[in-house]
């Protein structure tokens, strides 16, 4: 197999539940196998800063990404902050914060904060934030949602500083991404969905894309019921919905939200289609895996973000010949 066409990175976003000490694993195998990047998401397992900076140290080549930070949870400042000291640390490698609106289940109820109104405001002003503080300029600042006085950040940068990333699905949010931010992640969406995807970015700008690349190397039979509770429990989110119907799964998604809202949980997973599944959660040989991640850059992303899907019986030999197949080894 040849060599993937773009640089490749991987999250830890699918095995947090693992736990932190295989983060380490991922991203040494990561580094040996050439990936460009390491990213974990924040729900409620480990934190996201902290574990970057522990796999920043086990492989210190790897630029490092937060996809996605609920920007409910952190101040801008506080991301400054954070995104300042990884960079610091790591001085000549890429740090990426990605920051999006969430849920109101992540900020609501798994943590007491107020999920917010008005998402496309909320972002513009959160973004212009950040990248104020990342300035090392004192920052004055009276927004809509956030108001500071006399911010200096106080942490001492080279030129190379942190770069702010969207996560984003819809179109509004996407074209606000592609004006405001330095990039924008896709996720949960087939390759096929990239191109309209893409066009929404270039209307707003010229960020980069990312995208999230979900796939295992691994029997379907041991993944086809974990990938439908996966598909499920995004088809029932709005924002989610939405971009899987523009995805062409608009009746599987229909059905899936008659039979959740009928408190048919069973019949709800049982209406998510294969189509979806083999579109968004990719199962199969080392080949197939390869083909999926050279889809997506074939279709428009700039740098393809594989989300391992630990499915099977050893889950991280599944993991680890996902991350080889990914990229061709």
């Amino acid at each position: 197999m040849a060599p993937a066409a773009a640089p490749l990175g991987v999250t830890f976003a699918s095995l947090m539940g693992l736990g932190p000490p295989l983060a380490l694993d991922t991203a040494r195998w990561a580094e040996e196998l050439g990936y460009g990047s390491f990213w974990t998401a924040e729900t409620t397992g480990p934190e996201a800063f902290s574990l970057l900076a522990a796999a920043g140290a086990a492989a210190p080549s790897l630029g490092l990404g937060t996809g996605v930070l609920a920007l409910q949870l952190r101040t801008p400042m506080v991301v400054a902050m954070a995104g300042a000291t990884l960079q610091a640390l790591h001085p000549d490698r890429e740090v990426l914060l990605g920051v999006g609106i969430s849920s109101p289940v992540v900020t609501e109820r798994w943590h007491g904060v107020d999920y917010g109104g008005r998402p496309l405001a909320r972002i513009r002003e959160y973004v212009a934030l950040v990248k104020a503080c990342l300035s090392g300029e004192k920052v004055d600042f009276a927004g809509d949602f956030y108001r500071v006085k006399g911010f200096r950040l106080g942490v001492r940068l080279g030129d190379r500083r942190p770069k702010v990333v969207v996560g984003a699905l819809n179109p509004a949010m996407l074209r606000l991404a592609g004006e405001v931010a330095d990039g924008v992640l896709l996720n949960y969406l087939p390759a096929s969905h990239v191109p309209w995807s893409v066009k929404q970015v270039r209307e707003g700008g010229d960020a980069t894309v990312y995208a999230y690349v979900h796939a295992g190397v691994c029997e379907r039979a041991d993944g086809v019921d974990l990938a439908r509770r996966d598909l499920f429990s995004y088809a029932v989110v709005d924002a989610y919905a939405a971009n899987f119907a523009r995805a062409g799964y608009g009746d599987a998604v229909s059905e899936i939200r008659a039979r959740h809202a009928a408190s048919d949980r069973e019949g709800a997973l049982a209406a998510v289609s294969d189509d979806m599944i083999d579109g968004i959660d990719v199962m199969g040989d080392a080949d197939h895996v390869h083909a999926a991640v050279r889809a997506y850059t074939a279709a428009g992303v700039d740098v393809p973000v594989l989300m391992p899907l630990p499915w099977g019986p050893d889950r991280a030999r599944v993991v680890e010949d996902t991350m080889r197949a990914a990229m061709g080894a």
